[in-house]
């Protein structure tokens, strides 16, 4: 059976490796299985076939990106060659942006992290606890 050009078909966590957005392809197969990344906007198994045309979703942290896939690549070239491989839709920019912006405007934590309390937090603390409830 002679296949159509047009249809060739890779792995899906091949592909996000290809394109350089996991650093290996292990990390590519764990974040398809977990659900991180959806292609044509369904839950995908590491070895469906990505074709050129169909678009993926990836969630990487606070990020999500939606990109079209445009051409295959069967190595793991520079990232000037990964780039080429894929186009982000102008609302998944625009969407990331925001987010980025957000993030970095958001405020510190008021929790330092401090661990324990130390012996005069103790004392503050029992001094407000004998207090008990103000009315």
């Amino acid at each position: 059976m002679k296949r159509d050009v047009n249809d060739a078909r890779m792995r899906l966590d091949r592909w996000l490796w290809a394109a350089r957005h996991y650093k290996t392809r292990s990390l590519a197969a764990e974040a398809v299985g977990g659900g991180a990344v959806r292609l044509n906007n369904r839950r995908a198994k590491p070895g469906a076939g990505v074709k050129p045309g169909d678009r993926i979703r990836l969630r990487k942290g606070p990020y999500e990106i939606d990109l079209v896939v445009r051409d295959m690549s069967t190595r793991r070239g520079p990232a000037s060659e990964a780039a080429k491989l894929y186009e982000e839709t102008a609302e998944s920019r625009a969407k990331r942006e925001m987010t980025q912006l957000q993030l970095k405007n958001m405020p510190v934590s008021l929790y330092e992290g401090k661990g324990r309390p130390t012996k005069r937090d103790r004392r503050q603390i029992e001094r407000l606890r004998r207090q008990g409830p103000e009315v």
